[in-house]
């Protein structure tokens, strides 16, 4: 098998908050103004050495962050910036005070990546997106973004509040976005102390709910509930935009893409649509983790990002089209997610899965919205989709932890050519072969040899299904013979 490249692909990972370093100088403003000249009181930052940690150190998020438009000292050009940070961390080490100065600075243009040239608007719709950024050690960090005009009258710039979390729940960051923006509308001063409350609540366990209890002028004392989905492994995704923009033909030929680790853009107008397309593109290879360049909106200033000849998965604006379409590029998928067609594509996408198990794919997504025809939550228009491609890995390599042969120490050495032989069906042995020399499975068996038992996670639940499924058919086929 391979080397396993996870160290490299860290390192390239991080790239994005490093190349911002000494492009972006970090604005650390005082409290923001807006139009009406309203003063925000910071909050006390004496909390900030005392909350207790979460859901393993976590808190439910790091950062509340507000971004305006800035006017440059030269030009008519604007340039986003920090206005307001909370908490403000103090007494930071050298170290986490440059990677604090790395995020911070790249923030900004991912808050607003359709670039400089805007104008004062009196209406603006209310956009709701999301970025993602890795660190040079692999973590990665999720931006929750809600860009909205400020209260006032008469043309004035969109601000976007950015909340940075380490936390991947798209529903429920969306949820307190929408109450951020209920107090936006009242007055800015009173975000801050529901999000310090935030701040010192557990982030729930799945299928939990924790309660805030925050205050509103003239509505008094409100209680606002925050539940995780039950099933965790489809809580930072919706794949409602996905089905809109694209047939299930198209769909199964991205996912087909994406599985061999090829390179993929998606163009769209809206900055909403962009980030979820892109992140359910990424959740239909659950168990596996997208490990290479993932950014669900590239700033204007990265469009240089498309030429890289390394895997990437990207999503683009459609004013930047042409530049795209001008760019030299080798073997990518080009995805017009606003007349849902491909403007570019290697050829072959119809040809990577074995036919059989793509049948079965389109089958279950044809019947899972048939029995979804009445107005549905997300979570189950969720799992309608993710559903067949989960079972799509279970029939492919659902057999892997019967290949992990365990040292006496405990750690396990992958059999891969034996892993390999175990399938019968042709069709799937070619697929699985060049499945394996992926760093999506590359990844996922490094994490397997580790553990001496499978994860007790919805993967392996649906393999011991499929696994009790075979033993009870073998005796009926017996029978009929």
């Amino acid at each position: 098998m391979p080397e396993r490249p996870k160290k490299m692909e860290r390192q390239a990972g991080g790239g994005i908050l490093s190349r911002f370093r000494k492009r972006l100088p970090l604005h650390r403003a005082g409290p923001p103004q807006d139009n009406l000249g309203e003063v925000v009181k910071e909050p006390e930052r004496a909390l900030e050495n005392c909350l207790p940690n979460f859901a393993g150190g976590q808190h439910f998020f790091e950062y509340l962050l507000v971004v305006s438009l800035k006017k440059k000292h030269s030009g008519e050009d604007y340039e986003p910036r920090i206005i307001y940070q909370f908490p403000k961390r103090e007494n930071l080490l050298r170290g986490q005070q440059e990677e604090e100065e790395r995020l911070l600075g790249a923030i900004p243009l991912f808050c607003f990546p359709d670039g400089n040239e805007r104008a004062p608007l009196t209406e603006c719709p209310r956009e709701t997106f999301s970025f993602v950024l890795t660190n040079v050690d692999g973590s990665r960090k999720i931006g929750y973004c809600r860009r909205l005009l400020p209260a006032g009258r008469g043309p004035r710039l969109p601000r976007v509040y950015c909340i940075i979390s380490c936390i991947g729940c798209f529903g429920l960051f969306s949820k307190i976005l929408d109450e951020v923006e209920k107090r936006h509308q009242i007055s800015m001063a009173i975000i801050y102390p529901f999000m310090q409350g935030l701040r010192e609540a557990a982030f729930p366990a799945p299928g939990k709910t924790v309660t805030l209890k925050s205050f509103i002028p003239d509505s008094g004392t409100e209680f606002i509930s925050l539940t995780r989905p039950l099933d965790s492994h489809l809580e930072h995704v919706d794949f409602r935009s996905l089905m809109r923009c694209l047939s299930f033909e198209q769909i199964l030929q991205i996912f087909a893409s994406a599985v061999l680790e090829r390179r993929i853009i998606f163009l769209a107008e809206g900055l909403s649509t962009l980030s979820q397309c892109i992140h359910a593109t990424a959740a239909l290879l659950y168990p596996f983790s997208w490990a290479h360049t993932y950014i669900p909106v590239v700033p204007e200033s990265l469009l240089g990002t498309v030429c890289c000849p390394t895997p990437f998965m990207v999503g683009v604006q459609m004013r930047f089209r042409q530049e795209v379409l001008d760019s030299p590029m080798e073997e990518v998928l080009l995805v017009n997610l606003c007349e849902g067609t491909f403007l570019m594509s290697v050829g072959d996408e119809k040809d990577i899965l074995p036919p059989k198990l793509q049948d079965d794919i389109l089958e279950s997504l044809g019947q899972g919205i048939k029995e979804s025809q009445t107005p549905a939550a997300s979570e189950q228009i969720n799992e309608h989709v993710s559903r067949p491609f989960v079972q799509f890995f279970v029939k492919t390599v659902g057999h892997y932890a019967s290949y992990i042969k365990r040292e006496a120490n405990g750690q396990g050495c992958f059999q891969e050519r034996a892993f390999c032989k175990a399938l019968t069906s042709k069709a799937n042995r070619r697929f699985v072969k060049k499945f394996v020399k992926t760093q999506l499975f590359s990844l996922f068996i490094q994490e397997a040899e580790k553990s001496k038992n499978p994860p007790a996670d919805y993967f392996q639940k649906k393999i011991l299904e499929y696994e009790e499924q075979k033993k009870q058919k073998k005796p009926k086929e017996k029978t009929v013979k």
